[in-house]
């Protein structure tokens, strides 16, 4: 099993979980960030720190969500590795609370 970025990253790119990841498995995107699964060792060190909740276990991503597990591997491996705090996304504060957090 492997840790799974889901859609509440879009438009916030909080980056607080790539700098807990002991392999560097977050690949930076334009409106997210991905996990690639063959890099991911499942810790699980990244799941508290993202202030959206947008990282699940592959075995817990929600029905409606399914997509998003090959959504990861299909983009991650040809995105840059983020291993580096960045500022979040212009909006993300208001994309936070607009998801309830």
């Amino acid at each position: 099993m492997t840790h799974v970025v889901i859609d509440n990253c879009q438009r916030c790119r909080f980056t607080d979980c790539v700098t807990v990841c002991p392999v560097d498995c977050f690949h930076l995107g334009d409106d997210m960030i991905y996990i690639d699964p063959d890099e991911c060792i499942d810790c699980g060190a990244c799941v508290p720190e993202c202030p959206v909740e947008a990282i699940l276990m592959e075995e817990d991503v929600p029905d409606d969500k399914q997509e998003w597990i090959q959504i990861n591997a299909d983009k991650a491996p040809d995105l840059p590795v983020c291993n580096e705090k960045l500022d979040p996304l212009p909006g993300a504060e208001e994309r936070k609370t607009e998801l309830g957090f």
